[in-house]
């Protein structure tokens, strides 16, 4: 951390160097604080969960994401108030564990973005991307690409083209942008959680198979 110094109209702060998601930010003293307790109650919260490290990192991503959000050409340093926000779209890990008090309600920030599906692509991610986008069956979207492409060369010109410009949904959060589901402490753990059942389910199936394999052999 480092200790830098700027000056408000009245008041001086010191402000600290943090790395949050691969990204450098300067936060003021208040908010550096406020985060150290918030990241060792999610720490504290996902100790004994699948995936803590995944889970921890994604929370940590989305939370630089926010950040940006709230910097500018005329705003570089990141307030208490700035953190406050932030903590107020993916919730408390009190409300996780069930011992967060009533009321407050966490405020959610839904925003569904195009992106290319690494989990069910059969090509590129392309059709199940906007299918997930659009709430629709991949199936669908295939079939209109194959029969564009059936019908001239503008379905594979249009499907290369949105291979290049759509990004790869590559963390938890952005798969939950493009699904449109809010991108929430709770949503976050549920589908890292959801990711490790469905590893555990193929490893399982994978050496029953191989099991029945050697057994006929």
């Amino acid at each position: 951390p480092g200790n830098e110094r700027y000056f408000g109209e009245r008041t001086m702060k010191v402000t600290v160097d943090i790395n949050l998601g691969g990204d450098v930010f300067h936060v003021d003293e208040d908010a550096y604080q406020g985060l150290r307790h918030y990241l060792t109650s999610l720490e504290r919260a996902f100790a004994e969960e699948d995936g803590a490290g995944e889970i921890i990192a994604d929370i940590e991503g989305r939370m630089g994401e926010l950040f940006k959000l709230r910097l500018g050409k005329y705003k570089q340093v990141i307030t208490l108030g700035d953190l406050e926000e932030v903590m107020g779209v993916l919730g408390s890990p009190e409300a996780i564990s069930g011992t967060a008090p009533a009321g407050g309600a966490a405020r959610h920030l839904l925003s569904r973005r195009f992106y290319r599906d690494p989990d069910r692509r059969i090509l590129g991610g392309v059709c199940a991307g906007l299918a997930a986008y659009f709430s629709w069956h991949p199936m669908i979207l295939r079939i209109l690409f194959i029969v564009l492409a059936l019908a001239g060369s503008f379905g594979i010109w249009l499907y290369l083209v949105l291979w290049i410009v759509l990004p790869e949904a590559l963390t938890t959060a952005q798969k939950l942008e493009m699904r449109g589901d809010p991108v929430t402490i709770a949503n976050i753990r549920d589908s890292v959680k959801a990711q490790y059942e469905a590893v555990r389910e193929k490893m399982h199936l994978q050496s029953g198979t191989n099991l029945k394999t050697r057994r006929e052999t």
